[in-house]
């Protein structure tokens, strides 16, 4: 059960970080007007870094449990739980919780420690 925890989890991050990286193209970036065009590309990486470390996040997270090591997994599932308890706080925060990516971050981040 706590393997199928930790899939679980990984499975549901890495679509957050899919639908954040296609959401922040096809709507965000796409309305924004960002002067001087470096620092609209700027922007863009970073958004689509945070994606990226959620997706490897979310690997790890699938992965922990064929490690074999108790350690690797305590570690992997407390360096994902830090990561997106900070997303999804600065999600809600910034929304003023009206956004439901906090609400699946807290999804993944219950998942993930219950797979300890």
């Amino acid at each position: 059960m706590r393997d199928l925890l930790l899939v679980a989890a990984g499975t549901l991050a890495i679509a957050v970080a899919l639908f954040h990286a296609i959401l922040g193209e096809t709507r965000v970036f796409k309305r924004a007007s960002i002067e001087p065009p470096r620092l609209r590309l700027l922007l863009r990486l970073v958004w689509q870094a945070g994606a990226l470390a959620w997706a490897a996040l979310g690997a790890l997270l699938i992965l922990a449990p064929r490690f074999g090591s108790e350690t690797a997994r305590v570690w992997i599932v407390a360096l994902a739980v830090a990561t997106f308890a900070a997303a999804a706080a600065g999600n809600a925060y910034a929304t003023r919780g009206r956004h439901p990516g906090w609400m699946l971050l807290a999804v993944v981040i219950a998942a993930a420690i219950g797979g300890l």
